[in-house]
């Protein structure tokens, strides 16, 4: 990106400003909102860090990051449930990417992310959910556990009480409801595990488990 759309995307980046009083005032939040700002400056390849970042990713033009923003807020406490209702209010999330997951590990990358239901069970770190997906209960109000780096890739639905293991890569259109092993590739209708190819191991960046357990993890968020 030229210098000069640098500087413009920079100052028009502070009309968001006002949103980060919800990271200011409410510290539990911080540690996985730092952690989110940096799994998508690296999936994005960019160089900003810090607040800079943050408020670039608030304002994109696309506002998916918005929505794991105000997860964030929501589930750290009575303030941060009510500064994420009035800063939605004024600063418009995606409307139709619906988060209904308490558990979300750190790094959780959203691309498009439109007409899409998150209910899991729990999220593990660093994983990747695609436009069009439905992950949710089965009539038994069973939901799945999503380990971590785990892609769901556009127009997936995983359903019921799955376990996703820990880098495995749900492909474009397959429809979950049965386990799907670490590191494998379910494709299909309904979905059957296959080791992966060339186009999922590229997929990604791919991290390792976050450094922090989520038992330490928890000191950052009680602090």
């Amino acid at each position: 990106m030229s210098g000069a759309k640098e500087f413009v995307r920079g100052v028009l980046s502070v009309r968001a400003a006002p949103m980060l009083v919800g990271y200011a005032l409410v510290p539990r939040a911080r540690w996985l909102i730092d952690r989110d700002v940096e799994r998508w400056q690296e999936v994005k390849r960019r160089d900003e860090s810090g607040v800079r970042a943050l408020l670039l990713l608030l304002t994109t033009t696309t506002h998916e990051f918005r929505n794991l923003y105000y997860h964030r807020l929501s589930h750290a406490g009575v303030v941060g449930l009510v500064l994420s209702k009035v800063l939605g209010f004024v600063y418009r999330p995606e409307a139709t990417l619906f988060m209904r997951t308490n558990e979300i590990g750190p790094g959780l990358f959203l691309q498009h992310a439109f007409s899409t239901t998150i209910g899991a069970q729990s999220i593990g770190a660093n994983c990747w959910v695609n436009q069009q997906v439905t992950i949710g209960y089965d009539s038994f109000l069973a939901a799945p556990i999503i380990e971590d780096n785990v892609v769901v890739s556009a127009g997936a639905i995983v359903i019921g009480g799955v376990t996703l293991g820990a880098g495995a890569h749900i492909g474009a259109g397959a429809v979950v409801t049965k386990d799907v092993p670490a590191g494998m590739v379910a494709v299909g209708v309904p979905a059957k595990s296959h080791a992966p190819g060339r186009n999922a191991r590229a997929h990604g960046p791919q991290r390792a488990p976050i450094d922090l357990g989520w038992d330490e993890a928890a000191q950052h968020l009680d602090a």
